[in-house]
């Protein structure tokens, strides 16, 4: 008997994990959440700052405040605008909490940094602006271990991954006859996988640019799937059944043959975003429109991906946005928090693991991926993998100082006068080269005009705001 009591009640120290809102005081109110249909998850989180996806007349912007700043956002806040159309998507670096990259329907990904202070104005300078999709870039994600390197897809069907401190394209990649609908790094970076309207499951080698493993239908509904690596490499997905069941599975991608598990779930038709914890392999599934959270354990022992519980609240989400590890509160046993987005705030929900003792429980908090990237941009290109830079999580975490991203435009600048867009139109052979080098002679007159103006406008902001802050 004990035996058979023993394989119905699986040991896990993560059975009892359970979800808390956040009080109501610290919850932040009065957030008009974006309306626009598209399946981002809306919401980017991390130590410091909440980023939120805002409704905006006539542009793109989104909304960045410091944790602390909970409760009614007043409608004057500064808000970062920069875009020309809504803003689709917005992922935080790992590897410097002032860096966020939002991408937009204006066909651009901008970088921003932001202050540790509040802003007197809006911000509307991205340090650097990636042109090179023809479409709208509705996928933004980050290097998980490589210095400055991020990763942009696009409704043109394009993958660019892009050296954000020099401000070049590195890879491009045409592997896909239809839209993207998302694309997750594995641990070390050396591979993505994607999910993409033509029903396929495909893994990717970016420095190869190249394809090398795909799956056809790993769910055989038409609805959208979402796929994401594993600690392990194995690959988790969400998607629907033909008959718009909603289902999981999980996938070793040597062999796409079988799935490692198949777990239908219900047939509410939310596309569920997947939000994955390396350190306890947990996964934190949010429907969009769902008013649950349920949260799932994957191990290498049968059935693989348990269902371990569901955090049910009266309100419908808008998005979700998922802290790292390193943000989290050790002292309450807190694994895992979240940000819902309601239609006009956002709400922290804690997942706790109940423990008497107030001592660190290293046995829930192995080392957690620090914000030390692991290798330089060149070194990656050139084939150096590396796993994230570990650090203890024994006495919490505590953010640094904001250190600013300097970008090395001289490739930009020196490629400018014939981006992608403007080649064919206008291509340089043909110009007299007396010609080519006025034009060029008055482009660089003009930005140092420009340069020497933009001084100008920060000094005289710079005494305005010391007048008014009555510092002189």
């Amino acid at each position: 008997m004990s035996a058979m009591s023993r394989s119905i009640v699986r040991t896990s120290k993560f059975r009892h994990v359970f979800g808390q809102s956040a009080k109501a005081e610290q919850s932040y109110d009065d957030i008009r959440v974006s309306k626009v249909t598209w399946d981002s998850s809306f919401c980017a989180v991390n130590p410091k700052f909440l980023a939120i996806i805002v409704e905006s007349s006539g542009g793109g912007s989104f909304l960045v405040l410091p944790l602390s700043k909970v409760g009614r956002v007043d409608k004057s806040y500064p808000m970062v605008v920069g875009h020309s159309g809504p803003v689709l998507d917005i992922d935080w670096c790992p590897h410097n909490d002032n860096i966020v990259a939002s991408g937009s329907d204006d066909c651009t990904a901008m970088v921003w940094q932001i202050p540790d202070h509040t802003p007197s104005r809006p911000i509307s300078d991205p340090i650097v602006v990636l042109e090179g999709h023809s479409k709208r870039v509705g996928i933004v994600t980050w290097h998980p271990t490589a210095r400055n390197i991020l990763l942009t897809a696009g409704s043109d069907n394009l993958i660019i991954i892009w050296n954000v401190g020099t401000g070049e394209p590195l890879v491009s990649m045409e592997d896909h006859p239809d839209l993207i609908y998302n694309v997750s790094w594995n641990r070390n970076g050396s591979l993505f996988c994607t999910t993409c309207k033509d029903r396929r499951l495909r893994v990717c080698d970016p420095r190869k640019r190249e394809v090398v493993a795909e799956r056809l239908a790993p769910h055989e509904g038409i609805r959208p799937m979402r796929a994401i690596f594993t600690r392990e490499g194995n690959i988790f997905t969400t998607g629907f059944t033909r008959m718009s069941q909603r289902e999981l599975g999980l996938w070793d991608p040597t062999n796409f043959e079988e799935p490692i598990a198949l777990l239908e779930l219900d047939t509410s038709n939310g596309v569920l975003l997947p939000f994955y914890d390396p350190d306890t392999n947990l996964v934190y599934l949010c429907g969009k429109g769902d008013s649950s959270i349920r949260y799932f354990e994957i191990t290498d022992e049968s059935p693989y991906v348990h269902y371990l519980s569901t955090f049910s609240s009266k309100e419908p989400q808008r998005g979700m946005g998922f802290m790292p590890k390193r943000g989290v509160d050790v002292s309450k046993c807190e694994i895992a928090r979240l940000y819902k987005l309601h239609e006009r705030k956002c709400e922290p929900i804690m997942m706790t693991v109940p423990r008497k003792s107030d001592l660190f429980q290293d046995d829930l908090y192995p080392d957690t991926a620090g914000p030390d990237p692991a290798v330089e941009p060149e070194e990656w290109l050139e084939g150096r993998d590396e796993d994230p830079i570990l650090v203890s999580m024994r006495d919490g975490y505590v953010p640094p100082k904001s250190r600013e991203l300097k970008v090395m435009k001289k490739n930009v600048l020196d490629s400018r006068p014939t981006t992608r867009r403007s080649v064919s139109t206008c291509d340089g052979s043909n110009l007299p080269p007396e010609l080519l080098e006025k034009l060029l002679e008055e482009i660089q007159s003009l930005k140092a005009t420009v340069i020497d103006q933009e001084n100008r406008i920060c000094d005289l902001e710079n005494k305005l705001s010391q007048y008014t802050n009555g510092t002189v």
